[in-house]
């Protein structure tokens, strides 16, 4: 088994903290998200793909510009061999952090020896997250509960989607996140959207955002906003 890739962004400034990344795209996720900007590589990845020697080929020869490489999806830990590929990249010499929607947890602790940093999505309350294609959130409570209590540098965040995430939702999610190290609220882009009522919805103000953000202050030690 080995990793394959639906799409590469060479150079990124904004995915991983204080560090220049390459990102790695991994096709196909258990989430349906009606907000997903990465529908194409969720619902039908198409060829294509990019292969894991490739993959790494690319990442060497860059390495003296980029040393950090970010893996999203779609849904990473979908892909069995995602451990196995983490270690190559930790082996290699690569700083790594891995976006995760946090429901494969047996998966993500194999990679959390040679992961830097993980950023964990808590997308909404967990009585809305069947209309994200999730009926039951039990893995993702695990999730949560390992993050908190190993030793990987991590982030809690959330896109404030609009119907996804409102003031009350904000505080399920701090109950449920209670004790984390740091929560990153993210605005909502709308735009190329899975279900199309999502394309013009109107994003919260940042005032409104800030104010979610001291709500959360009240559940975590740290909250970023990224608006």
């Amino acid at each position: 088994m080995s990793m394959k890739f639906s799409g590469i962004q060479k150079t990124s400034l904004i995915d991983f903290p204080d560090r220049i990344a390459t990102v790695l795209f991994t096709p196909g996720c258990n989430l349906r998200c009606p907000f997903c900007h990465n529908w194409r590589i969720v619902l039908n990845p198409q060829p294509p793909f990019l292969n894991e020697e490739t993959a790494l080929q690319i990442l060497r020869e860059r390495k003296r510009y980029v040393d950090a490489v970010v893996i999203t999806g779609g849904e990473p830990t979908i892909h069995s061999a995602l451990p196995e590929f983490v270690r190559k990249l930790k082996n290699e010499g690569f700083a790594v952090k891995l976006d995760t929607n946090g429901f494969f947890p047996k998966n993500l602790e194999q990679c959390l020896p040679y992961l830097d940093y993980v950023a964990l999505d808590v997308k909404t309350s967990l009585e809305k997250y069947p209309r994200l294609g999730a009926a039951d959130t039990a893995e993702l409570l695990q999730t949560i509960e390992m993050l908190k209590k190993g030793k990987t540098e991590y982030e809690f965040r959330a896109t404030v989607v609009p119907r996804f995430v409102d003031e009350e939702d904000i505080r399920k999610i701090g109950e449920i996140v209670k004790g984390g190290k740091r929560f990153a609220l993210q605005q909502f882009i709308p735009g190329d959207t899975l279900d199309k009522t999502f394309s013009n919805v109107e994003p919260y103000t940042a005032e409104t955002i800030a104010g979610f953000g001291e709500i959360m202050k009240q559940y975590v030690e740290e909250v970023i906003l990224r608006v």
